[in-house]
């Protein structure tokens, strides 16, 4: 029988206690001591957040399948338990096993999200591994980081022995398996490290150099040895219905933000919005086949016990079978009150129909994401979608019952004039006034429209990552700009706006375009008590500034400068198949104002489907 690594007293004494005791619903048991390789696998943020993830649950599930390997998780501990674990020196532990982390092989960190930097540093203090991967031994763990801010890894390299860069099914199992010949060879660390590197889609950063141009700017990235390749390939899983998924995910006992069956409908996206960076790093689009996702969807339903599955794609419209497979689900749970969940969803009759069918139209809401209020700036940003479509959509929807519907923009868009900016209060309008054409017998009380906008980020691999990011006084200027437009609507009282906090923003399009240099930004930001600065409560601003300036770095250097088309990117040396030519073509039509078909439409010559390893891929279907 296992015991637990916190006593009583402190399990009593922290919030949710259930965060850290694991046995949750489908948790999976093995003897520690009879593996080759033991892998915990991280989410550093709260568990709830970290439970809610799809990619840890198909990992866990993966790896846990061969014998040899026993995968356990660990979560950022929660304010709380951070300062009693720092107190009583309790080394930081994984759920399963409840045994110390630094006694692991390996030590997989997820990273989902820039503001979660700080909290990789509190899982490596609190397990005693040391933060810097330089300075680790034959004693510690190796770390690992994935997840889509590993395609620029530099202001994180100091802290990771290795990025896995690319789908997590591919060439994991090749890792592990190079691993135990390193283990049985009694070679030191660096040599596995060297292993590792020859390996298709993994970083190892401390084999490759930086330096830089009087101006700031990148002047050189390249190994130290020849050893290594010059660029680390995207790793792609391009068969979806011939890989791992979890047949029973786990379920824990305290609610979390998904607290339901994600079943993933397909990979990719074809709409190539010029703002998304999942958008591009996800290419080429792979789908799940029908028979796939119904087995899935009924097994893992009778595993859980959930009363909910989602149905999770960047854009669930465009998976060839979405009608079938949500008319199959409605026959199939409607009458065992499972409701049906279609994130991604293009508002039009057949979504309509599906969610007056799966949906209490008196609880919920629609979302439309137009991410700009003219259409001259939807062509920017090659958002597809059209302002009949928008309106349209909402129409519909009026007619159908319902009467709240968020909307979701962005400020800050490169090219963006205040007359765009007006034109979310417009549209936001006009989508009201929809609502008032109904007769008065058919509406359901007053309309409510909840109008949110984020600071625009340029993130690495999209087309826009040559633009500059709005300053903090012009984005207020626009935040408070746009208020006031709402407020003189016709229709102001029954809209909502909400607005995105500036100087996280800030931050976080530091992280997404930055280099070397911030390694000892975040290394002194962390020190100074910096943690959970996703969490606006535990955000301390000031902090930051001084870590900045400590290291005589400036935020606007790498966020409010225009980057010149030849100007070598930190994270260049990464080939995630769509091609920089491809999105500098892009951003020269961003600013034409020219709209790039769909890859169902035309194949653009983007390259992702060159590192597809089967053409059977919907892309290439009029190719």
């Amino acid at each position: 029988m296992r015991k637990l690594a916190l006593s009583d007293d402190i399990l009593l004494s922290v919030e949710k206690p259930a965060r850290y005791i694991g046995q949750e619903i489908n948790m999976i048991v093995k003897n520690p001591k009879e593996v080759d390789i033991r892998f915990c696998m991280c989410f550093p943020d709260v568990y709830e957040i970290g439970m809610s993830h799809l990619g840890i649950q198909i990992l866990y599930d993966m790896l846990n399948s061969r014998d040899d390997i026993y995968c356990e998780r660990v979560y950022s501990p929660w304010v709380d338990l951070d300062e009693i674990m720092r107190r009583e020196h309790i080394p930081l532990f994984a759920l399963e096993s409840q045994q110390s982390v630094k006694d692991f092989d390996f030590l997989g960190i997820t990273l989902q999200y820039e503001m979660c930097y700080t909290n990789i540093l509190q899982v490596l203090d609190l397990s005693g591994i040391p933060l810097r991967a330089s300075e680790r031994d034959m004693t510690d763990p190796f770390v690992i980081g994935g997840g889509p801010c590993a395609y620029n890894p530099e202001p994180i390299a100091d802290f990771f022995d290795m990025f896995y860069i690319g789908d997590g099914e591919t060439v994991y199992f090749e890792l592990m398996d190079r691993y135990k010949e390193w283990k049985a060879s009694g070679e030191d660390r660096i040599e596995f490290l060297k292993i590792a590197a020859g390996i298709s889609g993994i970083y190892v950063p401390q084999f490759y150099s930086a330096s830089y141009n009087e101006d700031g700017t990148l002047k050189d990235f390249k190994p130290v040895s020849g050893d290594v390749p010059k660029t680390v390939v995207k790793q792609v899983q391009s068969d979806m219905s011939e890989t791992y998924y979890p047949l029973k995910p786990l379920v824990p006992y305290i609610k979390v933000t998904q607290d339901r069956v994600v079943l993933e409908i397909q990979r990719g996206c074809i709409r190539g919005c010029r703002f998304c960076q999942a958008g591009m790093l996800y290419r080429p689009i792979r789908q799940r086949s029908l028979e796939f996702l119904k087995e899935y969807a009924e097994t893992m339903l009778k595993a859980t016990g959930h009363d909910e599955i989602s149905l999770s794609s960047l854009s669930s419209s465009d998976y060839d079978k979405l009608k079938e497979l949500v008319y199959w689900l409605i026959d199939k749970f409607s009458d065992k009150g499972v409701n049906i969940s279609l994130p991604s969803l293009r508002i039009d009759a057949f979504a309509l129909d599906v969610m007056s069918k799966v949906q209490d139209i008196r609880k919920s809401s629609l979302t439309f994401a137009p991410e700009a209020g003219t259409q001259r700036m939807r062509n920017v940003i090659n958002k597809g979608l059209t302002e009949e479509e928008i309106l349209n959509g909402a129409f519909d929807a009026f007619k159908g019952g319902w009467n709240r519907v968020k909307l979701y923009f962005m400020l800050g868009l490169p090219g963006e004039t205040y007359d765009d900016i007006e034109g979310i209060a417009v549209l936001s309008d006009k989508i009201a006034r929809q609502y008032y054409t109904l007769p008065k017998e058919e509406r359901n009380g007053r309309v409510n429209i909840v109008t949110s906008t984020s600071i625009f980020v340029p993130k690495p691999f999209t087309p826009f990552q040559w633009s500059p990011m709005n300053s903090e006084k012009e984005a207020l200027d626009k935040r408070d700009f746009l208020l006031d437009k709402i407020r003189h609507q016709l229709n102001a009282k029954s809209i909502k706006y909400n607005c995105h906090d500036t100087d996280v923003s800030k931050l976080e399009g530091v992280f997404a375009r930055g280099d070397r240099r911030l390694n000892n930004v975040i290394y002194d930001a962390y020190k100074s008590g910096c943690i959970y600065d996703a969490w606006s409560e535990h955000f301390k601003y000031d902090n930051w500034i001084k870590a900045f300036e400590d290291n005589k770095l400036n935020m606007d250097f790498y966020i409010s400068r225009q980057r010149s088309e030849d100007e070598l990117f930190p994270w260049d040396f990464i080939d995630i198949g769509v091609t920089k030519q491809f999105l500098l073509k892009e951003y020269n039509n961003s600013k034409k104002e020219i709209v790039t078909p769909n890859c169902y439409e035309k194949c653009s010559g983007c390259g992702a489907v060159k590192l597809s390893k089967t053409k059977e891929v919907p892309c290439l279907k009029e190719v």
